[in-house]
């Protein structure tokens, strides 16, 4: 079986490492335009999935209820996931580590609650009074939670070392349309997210953009928020990550010198020690949001030659790092059903 990934970010990495291990003896080659700037890369990498997340088309499973469960199966899945790695390789090796930190909210209890995470993660519990002197600023609710940390920087070249070493083929390359493949594959994993707006003409794809700022700060060693749109997150090696922006629909790929002073004034009110330290990089990406739902399902494309068995996994939004594992669990089950399928037509 030949397979063809489309994609170089955490999405299409971990395809094609879910791909091997399901299924024996397949070719795989990995195509993307670039595999050393992709929004992942950018990503903080904290596992925090927001209330508002939104998995499947209800229209695809006909059920709601059905539709929600999927979205909780495909969190748990993906928190397993890297729980599993951190358990069995060094952290400094794979990026993926615990870490513990808070919310705090002026406005709303509904804030700082999250009915995906409690109940998934070890810890996810009121904070006590004396934890609301750990910030600066007069919060009326707060939580603490434990969670999962993967570093991009370190996650994806972890990845791509050890799915060069089991054979899988990296061939950097710019697709316009999915018949670009011609007939050389059997089957495609879409997961170019933003991409597919053009490839798949799927209009409903908007980018949200991102800009986030990286500073040195070893002390830090818990993550913070204020409310949702102002973040703290330590990494690896005392740098640490704050943020946040979402400019909808803006494709500005430049920092904005604006958006740098805000960020600024907003974590440095919530935590003055970072007063001092200097911005050690300054980072933007395009979270590929669709409305409504995340794109995972089968389709059968005629590119003219041949008819492609195409499995589409894209749209994530700004939970791509989050929920990679648990959609391309589902992807890798709907393209082993169209196998099936097609293997009985025969």
């Amino acid at each position: 079986m030949k397979i063809a990934v489309l994609g170089g970010g955490v999405i299409g990495l971990t395809t094609a490492a879910m791909l091997q291990e399901e299924i024996p003896n397949i070719d795989i080659t990995l195509i993307a335009s670039d595999f050393a700037n992709t929004t992942s890369h950018v990503a903080a990498g904290i596992f925090r999935v927001g209330s508002s997340y939104s998995g499947p088309n209800e229209k695809l499973t006909r059920k709601p209820l059905l539709s929600k469960q999927i979205s909780r199966d495909w969190i748990k899945y993906s928190y397993d996931y890297y729980d599993n790695i951190k358990k069995k390789t060094d952290s400094s090796s794979s990026g993926v580590k615990d870490i513990s930190g808070y919310i705090f909210s002026k406005n709303s209890l509904k804030i700082v609650e999250n009915h995906w995470m409690q109940g998934l993660v070890p810890i996810y519990r009121p904070a006590i009074e004396e934890e609301f002197d750990l910030v600066q600023g007069e919060w009326k609710y707060g939580s603490y939670y434990q969670t999962l940390l993967t570093d991009c920087g370190i996650y994806l070249p972890w990845l791509t070392n050890k799915l060069k070493r089991n054979g899988v083929k990296f061939q950097e390359r710019t697709l316009n349309t999915l018949g670009d493949l011609g007939v050389d594959y059997d089957y495609a994993m879409n997961c170019t997210g933003l991409g597919a707006r053009e490839m798949c003409k799927d209009y409903r794809l908007v980018s949200i953009r991102g800009q986030v700022l990286k500073i040195k700060a070893p002390w830090i060693k818990f993550f913070f928020y204020g409310e949702l749109d102002t973040y703290i997150i330590p990494g690896f090696d005392g740098s640490v990550t704050l943020g946040g922006s979402r400019s909808y629909d803006s494709e500005n790929l430049q920092p904005c010198p604006y958006e740098r002073a805000a960020i600024l004034e907003r974590c440095t009110n919530l935590l003055p020690s970072i007063k001092e330290t200097n911005i050690v990089k300054e980072k933007i990406g395009l979270r590929p949001h669709r409305e409504n739902n995340i794109r995972v399902e089968a389709e059968f494309l005629s590119n003219g030659l041949s008819n492609l068995k195409v499995v589409h996994n894209y749209g994530h939004g700004g939970y791509g790092v989050c929920t990679a594992p648990g959609t391309v669990n589902y992807a890798v089950k709907l393209l082993k059903d169209m196998h099936k399928s097609s293997v009985a037509k025969l």
